[in-house]
């Protein structure tokens, strides 16, 4: 049995849709199961044991009819029995259904709906993962949803295990600081990136609380600019660059707390457990965060980010 699933978006939305591909494979163990996922989003699969293919198409870019057809001919050498999609455009849907799969499932009320062989019904005030693994009711599947869980590659513990050595926060534990935010979030103007004076100021506290406990700051490809903005007002604190999913998930997992801002991180962090502090603007930390004492959502009052006080962080983080 062939199975795809389209997966649009980040790499966040990738790793919220892993416990879909879990249960799925679950459900058909002898099945290989592929994903379309846009190319920044790749990467996620790092560190997901139920996928044997990731195919790259980029769902937001302007599409020729080239592109279209190059598609079209590769799911369709595939021969794939079924595909789940979270893609809502017609054109998803109309793509869908030229490829010929005969069972396709989505979205009931998308507008691609009308391609579908069956489709479920749309509930975004719940967890996202959870709205995700609905699609599985399309293909009368009551399996239940266990939550985020991901595989960490061996070398990239060890990575980690070596990275932490080298950092001296082997033996003390570590707080884990992660404030960027993607370049397409930046591009959108979606606001996720709080102020360094303020993350300061959280900083300045957890030394004076914990001064055994060192801060590491996780720089990724697109945060250079705000770590080197933070590493100049924190001097004390300590910077980790983690090459890959698998490697930064590894340096999540081995963290007393991690303290980030709505990311891809954030999901990480739940899915291995890590008691993780996330802070919210525009977003609804209910829709993004499972129920979980383990991880708590700190929203700001005016939806605007930076208007979240450090002294409200800090309560959270002394469990005031």
């Amino acid at each position: 049995m062939r199975i795809l699933a389209l997966v649009p978006g980040g790499i966040g939305d990738q790793v919220l849709f892993f416990p879909t591909l879990d249960n799925l494979k679950q459900a058909y163990p002898q099945a290989r199961i592929s994903v379309v996922v846009e190319p920044r989003a790749k990467g996620a699969y790092r560190v997901c044991k139920s996928v044997s293919e990731v195919l790259a198409y980029d769902f937001k870019d302007r599409n020729s009819l080239a592109d279209w057809g190059n598609f079209l001919g590769i799911v369709r050498e595939r021969e794939f029995d079924l595909v789940l999609s979270l893609g809502q455009r017609w054109t998803v849907g109309l793509l869908l259904w030229l490829t010929g799969i005969p069972q396709r499932v989505g979205y009931a009320g998308s507008a691609g709906e009308m391609f579908l062989t069956q489709s479920v019904p749309l509930k975004t005030e719940q967890y996202a993962a959870e709205m995700y693994h609905d699609l599985l009711q399309g293909l009368d599947l009551s399996l239940p949803f266990s939550g985020l869980a991901i595989n960490v590659p061996k070398s990239d513990i060890s990575w980690a295990e070596t990275t932490q050595q080298q950092l001296g926060i082997k033996d003390s534990g570590y707080i884990l600081i992660h404030g960027g935010s993607s370049l397409l979030a930046q591009q959108l103007g979606i606001d996720k990136i709080y102020p360094v004076e303020k993350w300061q100021k959280v900083i300045q506290d957890m030394q004076q609380q914990q001064p055994n406990i060192p801060v590491v700051v996780v720089k990724g490809p697109e945060d250079e600019a705000w770590v080197n903005q933070l590493t100049q007002s924190c001097r004390d604190v300590k910077v980790t660059t983690p090459g890959d999913i698998g490697k930064l998930a590894a340096m999540i997992a081995a963290a007393n707390l991690m303290v980030c801002t709505d990311s891809a991180p954030m999901h990480l962090a739940v899915a291995v457990g890590t008691y993780t502090i996330a802070l919210f603007g525009p977003t609804a930390p209910e829709k993004l965060l499972p129920k979980n004492d383990r991880v708590i959502g700190v929203k700001s009052p005016t939806g605007k980010i930076a208007d979240l006080s450090p002294e409200e962080i800090l309560k959270k983080v002394w469990g005031g």
